[in-house]
């Protein structure tokens, strides 16, 4: 369940409004019992989330990092969950307005949100009950937004994942945004998160899409999309195909994708190549036969699950001249915008006559008899001979 679903669709309402927000007795937020009247009575997404399961899904949310700028103005109580009742320490019981950093609120949500002192032991039971609230309704996954990228808070975020490290049941933790990430910001937290974006939000828009394959590129020459211990991958954001809203829409109108189908399947290859999570951003719901097909497509979940050390060769060459060619030349690909050209493995019989003559050098050979050059890719362009 995407953004704000705690707060209250009313005039006035809005993505940087105050005071529309469901927040419990202890500062949490809580799902807007009008838009979703399961969650009355107390339980939360608890009833989403079994229905959910019972589908064979997992259930997820999407979070903004910190406190409830409401919560501190209230100065609500902090539970402690160790003993069911207000947080004690020092000899006094402690409130959000002890913990939310005024001067930490979210850049682009300065009236909801802000962020939490996680020094102090007050700070560390908020995300405590929070996150355990989360894990009894039966939460898998959540979206923890504004506390990466250009709002990067790296102690929020060991706390978080420590915090949930003490849950009887695993939660994947993703963050964003993405904006303005590097290799070298990704390394300093891939050890501590399941997903991290290192993008923008990606609409159906081409514009969108076309910066996604200069970031992948410098992903993979940094050597960040293999995991880390099978954990921690660069997200290049959701997959908006099928059946949308426009961003920041609460409800309908629907429409279909701006993206034609060859803008899909390139976004959908490029992705799978990248071993970015899928994360599909359209209405499952109605979902019509090319994009279910598109988003099931067996060789590209393949790729995306199986392949490694995948990199952009960017430049190619001839190995000899071929009689029809009397030249032999160099292309650069990545201003061609021609030929793009994937391999599993080179020990893959349908590969027969690729072979790796260096790290960073893959070339493919055809016999003397074959009227095709034979040529050979390789990341940078190649130094002179003479």
């Amino acid at each position: 369940i995407d953004f704000l679903w705690y707060r209250k669709n009313a005039n006035g309402s809005g993505e940087d409004s105050y005071g529309f927000d469901s927040v419990d007795q202890w500062g949490r937020p809580f799902p807007d019992p009008e838009r979703f009247p399961s969650s009355a009575g107390g339980e939360g997404f608890k009833h989403v989330a079994d229905k959910v399961h019972a589908m064979g899904l997992k259930f997820g949310i999407h979070l903004m990092n910190g406190i409830s700028t409401q919560a501190v103005n209230a100065s609500t109580p902090i539970l402690d969950v160790d003993t069911g009742k207000a947080y004690v320490e020092d000899g006094r019981q402690w409130t959000a307005s002890d913990i939310g950093l005024t001067h930490r609120t979210c850049a682009w949500m300065s009236n909801g949100f802000m962020s939490v002192n996680t020094d102090a032991g007050a700070g560390r039971a908020f995300l405590r009950s929070l996150y355990r609230q989360y894990a009894d309704w039966g939460v898998d996954f959540v979206k923890l937004d504004c506390i990466f990228g250009t709002d990067y808070s790296p102690k929020e975020i060991m706390a978080v994942s420590e915090t949930l490290k003490e849950l009887e049941r695993p939660v994947i933790l993703s963050i964003s945004p993405g904006t303005e990430v590097t290799p070298a910001l990704a390394e300093n937290i891939t050890q501590h998160v399941d997903m991290y974006r290192i993008t923008g939000d990606d609409w159906d828009s081409w514009k969108d899409v076309r910066p996604h394959f200069d970031v992948a590129r410098s992903f993979a020459d940094a050597n960040k999309i293999t995991g880390l211990r099978g954990r921690s991958w660069p997200d290049l954001d959701m997959l908006p195909f099928g059946r949308l809203t426009d961003a920041g829409v609460n409800q309908g109108p629907h429409r279909s994708t701006n993206l034609t189908f060859d803008e899909q399947l390139t976004q959908m290859v490029l992705w799978s190549m990248a071993k970015s999570p899928l994360m599909y951003g359209g209405d499952l719901r109605h979902l019509n036969d090319d994009t279910f097909d598109l988003i099931t497509h067996p060789t590209l979940l393949k790729i995306n699950h199986h392949t490694k050390n995948n990199m952009e060769f960017g430049y190619i060459h001839s190995e000899r001249t071929s009689e029809r060619n009397e030249h032999s030349g160099r292309s650069d690909l990545t201003n061609n915008g021609g030929t793009v050209l994937g391999l599993a493995t080179c020990n893959d019989k349908n590969t027969g006559g690729w072979h790796s003559s260096s790290k960073d050098h893959i070339c493919r050979g055809f016999g003397i008899q074959n009227d095709n050059a034979s040529f050979c890719m390789s990341k940078a362009k190649l130094l002179p001979t003479s």
